[in-house]
């Protein structure tokens, strides 16, 4: 089984919306010295851009928001090369771990742990973490399922990212501030400073 640990610490995450978009994303990871990004499949240009990045052959890019099997095949085929849902599907699952690539499927419950270890996971993405409990989930869950690791998604930032990765049962955190829409819209320096900075976060916690 393909494993998702070596995304460990910051992953950009980012719904691009044009070529334009995509280059200053992708630009701005490189020179910030963080060229992975998760792309999200919420719009019509997603599948694009994870091609358009994935043609470069300098950004580690996977596809976000992964919500069936045929979704699935379509980004590995446009090169995705990581996996990345908001729950936990077993199409998605089993097709990504088919295709021998990591994947993330999102939880929020004991439950949904014990489902995804049943299909082989041990690396999971806790979402929405801000709303469903950040790190008093984590804090819950860690001693039950000790060999878990967790990558939290949603409410994650550069003011709280420090404690989320100072966390021994956090493996990765989500990064959607470093892609934001305001950032992309301001190139590929804008992209590049946050990311910079949340590199420097993440050095610094471990």
């Amino acid at each position: 089984m393909s494993s998702a640990g070596d995304l460990a610490g910051v992953v950009p995450l980012a719904t691009v919306a044009d070529a334009a978009a995509a280059d200053a994303l992708a630009e701005g990871l490189v020179a910030g010295g963080l060229p992975v990004v998760e792309v999200a499949l919420r719009n019509d240009y997603g599948l694009d851009a994870i091609a358009r990045i994935a043609a470069r052959g300098d950004v580690r890019v996977g596809a976000g928001t992964v919500l069936t099997g045929e979704q699935l095949r379509r980004a590995l085929d446009a090169g995705a090369t990581f996996v990345v849902s908001p729950g936990l599907d077993d199409e998605v699952v089993e097709g990504a771990l088919a295709a021998g690539v990591p994947v993330l499927p999102g939880v929020q419950t004991a439950t949904e742990v014990q489902r995804g270890l049943r299909l082989g996971l041990d690396r999971l993405k806790l979402f929405p973490a801000g709303v469903v409990g950040g790190l008093g989930l984590v804090g819950a869950l860690a001693p039950v399922f000790p060999g878990v690791r967790f990558m939290p998604s949603g409410g994650v930032s550069a003011a709280n990212l420090a404690q989320y990765l100072a966390h021994p049962a956090v493996f990765a955190a989500s990064g959607s501030w470093i892609a934001a829409p305001a950032v992309l819209a301001a190139g590929p320096e804008a992209v590049a400073e946050a990311a910079r900075e949340a590199v420097a976060i993440a050095e610094a916690s471990r």
